[in-house]
């Protein structure tokens, strides 16, 4: 087997390790969120809204990384569900904000268990998850860079 059959090993490849990990944590997820009523996607949604409070759903996509297509439903299903509210701007009828209802602002309480959960999983120290996520913040802006140069070379 040469070296470049290597490149090509299932076990040496740092997507297939990021995509497993990926999974494994949103298995333990699915577990630690059934109490809270939310999927993973809706949990991050909530994350974002406690932390910084009423926003554009525009903004709220660009922070969690998803396309209008994904956040529409997942706002929806939390709106049903009582936690949030959208409303049209008044300054701008284009815009539509979201913010936490009481219901989704209690919330916050019973979720702070989820992170000290998903830690103690980890077996990870907090230097060593403060490590991890450092690296994978980089990863994740050489790999939006290269994309992004990938894509203008080719159109």
């Amino acid at each position: 087997m040469s070296a470049d059959d290597d490149l090509l090993r299932l076990d040496q490849q740092v997507c297939f390790s990021l995509n497993a990990a990926s999974r494994a944590f949103s298995g333990l997820y699915r577990v630690l969120l059934k109490d809270l009523g939310l999927t993973y996607p809706q949990y991050l949604v909530m994350l974002a809204l406690w932390e910084h409070g009423e926003m554009p759903v525009k903004e709220l996509g660009e922070r969690l990384r998803l396309d209008s297509g994904t956040l529409s439903p997942l706002l929806k299903r939390l709106e049903g569900a009582g936690r949030v509210r959208r409303e049209r701007s008044a300054s701008d009828e284009r815009s539509v904000r979201v913010r936490l209802t009481d219901e989704g602002a209690a919330l916050r309480e019973r979720a702070r268990l989820v992170p000290r959960r998903i830690a103690a999983a980890t077996d990870f120290g907090a230097d060593e998850i403060a490590d991890l996520r450092a690296r994978l913040d980089r990863l994740t802006e050489a790999l939006d860079t290269a994309a992004a140069r990938e894509a203008s070379e080719r159109a």
